[in-house]
């Protein structure tokens, strides 16, 4: 009867994320299905708050007199609320509520072109080492001093690890069509990400990350891309087809995608590609400039739409 009550409450909130100005899924995501978790291993158990506990907390971190480790990122998640939604949300955590209270609006796009100042011009001509017939000690290393006078005082430029919140921080221009994002902001107490607990997903799901201003996860990541691959007979099968008979020329193999309706587990592990950015200067010029098929290409994958592109 219990795990039928849970049931049951949990399919509520999830059908019904109009019933959040911030979404369910992002709160859950945190704060547990049941919000009896402590978020990031730091925030109160908000299943044993009082309604007007919850009401005068989501209020406080809007107006700024409220928080404590969760500030930063709470700020961002109630920003656009109003009173009657935060009222609304308290009284769904506790078992009530109407569904009044109406999604967010959509947060506009905003990037910032991290290699802006890596590609300025001036600075390409002067550091482009391949025009120069002549070079200095010190042009030759990234730390700018002789290498012949290396020393323990030597060190690398110190570098800034301090990031906004999530829900607070600019998204970064990909670095070339469908690369992989990356993390704009601080990620402590989001790692280590394991199978068993992701704290990305919570505001990444592509039903909640619209109404929270976060990159959703792209289809792709819900697709299995490996191919059948097996050995038979002594010959290499792929797809159920003979490499170099059926198959004979290998780069006209297509990619077979396996769409499924939860994430990959090949994919679980967000960090593995995308990585948290530094405030640091890059410390050499950088020529490359992406080409953008679109102006989406900044900000969003096509991966799927273009995944045998030059094969069929």
């Amino acid at each position: 009867m219990n795990k039928m009550i849970k049931l049951a409450t949990l399919s509520v909130l999830v059908a019904a994320p109009a019933l959040y100005g911030a979404s369910v899924a992002a709160c859950v995501g945190c704060h547990g299905q049941q919000f009896e978790k402590a978020a990031m291993g730091k925030s109160k158990i908000v299943k044993d708050m009082a309604k007007e506990e919850i009401i005068a907390s989501l209020k406080g971190y809007k107006d700024g007199s409220y928080g404590g480790a969760m500030k930063g990122l709470m700020t961002g998640q109630v920003a656009s609320l109003d009173d009657a939604a935060i009222e609304e949300i308290a009284a769904l955590i506790k078992g009530g509520g109407s569904a009044a209270a109406a999604p967010a609006a959509p947060a506009e796009v905003k990037v910032v072109d991290i290699n802006e100042k890596a590609t300025d011009a001036k600075r390409i001509k002067t550091e482009d080492l391949a025009t120069k017939k002549d070079m200095v000690a010190e042009e030759i290393g990234l730390r700018k001093t002789s290498l012949f006078a290396e020393d323990d005082s030597t060190v690398s430029v110190k570098t800034d690890r301090t990031r906004p919140a999530p829900g607070q921080s600019t998204r970064f221009e990909r670095a070339y069509m469908n690369a992989p994002p990356m993390i704009p902001h601080d990620v402590e107490g989001l790692l280590p990400i394991t199978r068993e607990n992701n704290q990305c997903v919570g505001c990444h799901m592509p039903e909640v990350a619209v109404s929270v201003g976060a990159t959703p996860i792209p289809v792709s990541h819900f697709t299995n891309l490996r191919p059948k691959v097996e050995l038979k007979d002594g010959e290499v099968l792929h797809e159920g087809k003979a490499i170099n008979k059926e198959l004979a020329d290998t780069g006209a193999i297509k990619t077979v995608a396996r769409k499924g309706d939860t994430l990959y587990q090949g994919r679980f592990n967000c960090s593995q590609c995308h990585a948290p950015q530094s405030n640091v200067d890059t410390l050499v010029a950088n020529t490359f400039e992406p080409d953008f098929k679109d102006e989406k290409g900044e900000t969003a994958s096509n991966l799927m739409d273009v995944i045998n592109e030059g094969v069929e």
